[in-house]
């Protein structure tokens, strides 16, 4: 089987979507640290799960050192140099890609210093946070529009377990003799502030914070 070379580059440069293409409104980023890294595939591990993407030679790897990889595989005769030699397993990397029928390919990957919390390294459990709109809630289950230009929704579970916080929610759960649903405190249109942890594919709620009430229905 014949591999795909990459289009390698160094960490310094920005490279541009060519024109007409869909790049810019299509693609995704996902940030992480490399657990498996093939010719033709990369998968990254994030918040405890893991994502694998298709390479090809229209992938674009951006590391420290790319130029001088570069001109040693043209030396070589070669049109770029392999991705297991120029990623290897453990490496913090951010990937923008693009999705159709359920494959991930891998527009752009860029080598940097750390993954941060997304790694999942030793921070599954740690608290993320997400801001947006509330599509609709149940007794169960909370799904979120996200903030700054997110276009995807987002579900949470919901259970006993589960804090809201809010103008009014203190009185209301009090009245209420401790417990009340949170549809009672939560309504579609309010904008939330939403502390999860991520438990395999599932995002659970730990607190709901109403930061503004959306208009009366």
């Amino acid at each position: 089987m014949k591999f795909p070379s990459i289009a390698i580059a160094c960490l310094a440069l920005t490279l541009a979507a060519a024109p007409g293409s869909s790049f810019a409104q299509d693609a995704k980023t996902a940030r992480g640290t490399v657990s498996i890294v093939a010719d033709d595939a990369l998968t990254i591990k994030m918040a405890g799960q893991e994502m694998k993407f298709s390479v090809d030679s229209k992938t674009s790897v951006e590391v420290v050192g790319g130029g001088t990889r570069m001109r040693q595989a043209q030396q070589a005769g070669q049109p770029g140099p392999k991705l297991t030699e120029v990623l290897k397993v453990g490496q913090p990397v951010t990937v923008s890609y693009t999705e159709a029928n359920g494959v991930m390919h891998a527009s752009t990957v860029r080598a940097i210093a750390s993954a941060g919390a997304a790694a999942g390294a030793g921070r599954e459990n740690a608290p993320k946070t997400m801001n947006g709109l509330v599509n609709s809630v149940t007794p169960t289950s909370l799904i979120l529009s996200g903030s700054g230009g997110v276009t995807e929704t987002f579900t949470f579970s919901i259970d006993g377990s589960t804090k809201v916080v809010g103008t009014g929610a203190g009185t209301a759960t009090a009245a209420a003799g401790g417990k009340i649903p949170v549809t009672d405190l939560v309504k579609r249109g309010d904008t939330v502030s939403v502390a999860y942890h991520q438990m395999g594919s599932t995002l659970h709620a730990a607190e709901i914070r109403v930061t503004r009430k959306g208009a009366a229905k």
